[in-house]
């Protein structure tokens, strides 16, 4: 029921890479900013870290809401109104950000953004697993995945060689999104997708996700087995400043851990794609790298950090192999679902696993809170215990999807 045989890097694999580039160069261009912008708002040095926080749960709101239309859309309406809808809005978004004068409108502008940027990388899986073989699909979410990491490299450098002129990067960031919508005219919704309207189904009804106690459970564990990549970004290295403060490290640069744990983030989607391919199994491949992700949280705080800023960056770079999981359980998302929830779902997890992040803040917040440790580090790794338990636990009862036949429906 496949369209022609497209191979790994046909054009709607490579268009997949780049909307999952731009969508990570926005994404985590704030964390690069955060701090220059902050202040050249006027934001005082001591209330950054708690304003910092609240704009990333507001972006990821974003991202829960996106993630749940925009995949409705996908199965309703097709893949491809997503990948237009969502890059039209995101790049808007985007290039407004250069313009905030207050912090209220940097809020409401990167929440906005987080809208757009939901239906990136979902619809790009769900649209190439439907239309590769079998066997190719995880080497084609490998290199959407691997591609897209490399746009927070790709920021760093920007924010680097534009003078640290972070307005700049948001309007480059914008333009990029601009100019991805015109790759995107000349590809089509797949003919499994098709042929499955033609059927008496419903489509993108996200009720049925909740309503059947066998499928929740199968929506629940393919999030939460996403939720220690995000511990590792949102809590790990996007406030890694305050933690070298913690271990007394000194000389340590944040945007430069950000940008080095994504190189390796990459080199682990990479591995990650093309072993779970050569063993053919997708959940042995995730149980391995949890352990590697166990581990390197284990030395971050049992090191603290490794005693200097080299060492700190090489740990950080060690955490972020390990969370290259990501492009396992992005890929899984769309393999365990039908065709007529496929993209309710492949579009939906990864946004709502980034929007679990502003949760575990909150319990990273209530953790150091006075009435509890009292203590900033040991409330972070508490946390990570338990983000990790929840996942592998997951992991553990998630069915194997390597060479899954896509061409079904749920009903």
């Amino acid at each position: 029921m496949q369209q022609k045989q497209y191979g790994v890097f046909s054009l709607p694999v490579i268009v997949g890479a780049l909307g999952f580039f731009v969508d990570i160069f926005d994404l985590l261009l704030f964390n690069i900013v955060r701090i220059a912008s902050f202040k050249e708002l006027g934001v005082a040095e001591e209330a950054m870290k708690g304003l910092g926080e609240r704009i990333i749960s507001w972006q990821m709101i974003g991202l829960v809401i996106g993630g749940i239309l925009w995949g409705m859309l996908g199965d309703k309406k097709g893949r491809k109104s997503v990948l237009f809808g969502s890059i039209t809005l995101y790049s808007l978004a985007t290039i407004a950000n250069g313009f905030v004068t207050n912090v209220d409108q940097y809020t409401w502008l990167r929440f906005i953004a987080g809208l757009g940027l939901a239906g990136e990388l979902g619809a790009s899986i769900t649209l190439t697993s439907e239309i590769l073989p079998k066997e190719k699909r995880g080497l084609a979410a490998t290199i959407i995945a691997t591609s897209g990491v490399m746009g927070t490299i790709t920021a760093y450098f920007v924010y680097n060689l534009s003078g640290e002129d972070w307005r700049l990067c948001y309007y480059i960031g914008g333009a990029m999104g601009s100019l991805l919508l015109l790759l995107r005219v000349s590809i089509f919704d797949s003919s499994m997708y098709n042929a499955a309207k033609n059927k008496q189904i419903q489509f993108g009804n996200f009720l049925m996700m909740i309503t059947k106690r066998e499928r929740l459970f199968r929506y629940l564990r393919a999030i939460f087995i996403g939720l220690p990549v995000w511990y590792v970004i949102g809590i790990l290295i996007t406030f890694s400043n305050d933690f070298a403060k913690q271990f007394g490290i000194t000389g340590f640069d944040q945007p430069k851990s950000l940008m080095l744990q994504y190189v390796a983030l990459a080199f682990g989607d990479l591995g990650a794609g093309i072993l779970s391919n050569y063993i053919k199994s997708r959940k042995k491949t995730l149980l391995l790298y949890y352990g590697i992700l166990a581990v390197f949280i284990t030395l971050f705080f049992v090191l603290k950090g490794g005693g200097n800023a080299f060492n700190m960056y090489l740990l950080c770079m060690g955490l972020g192999f390990g969370s290259g999981l990501s492009v396992l359980y992005i890929t899984m998302s769309a393999e365990q679902f039908g065709t007529n929830l496929r993209a309710t779902a492949a579009i939906s997890i990864p946004n709502l696993v980034r929007g679990f992040l502003p949760l575990m803040l909150i319990l990273f917040q209530f953790l150091r809170s006075d009435n509890v440790f009292n203590n900033y580090v040991t409330a972070a790794w508490v946390t990570g215990i338990i983000v990790m338990v929840i996942g592998f636990v997951s992991a553990l009862y998630t069915k194997e999807t390597f060479g899954k036949d896509l061409d079904f429906v749920e009903k």
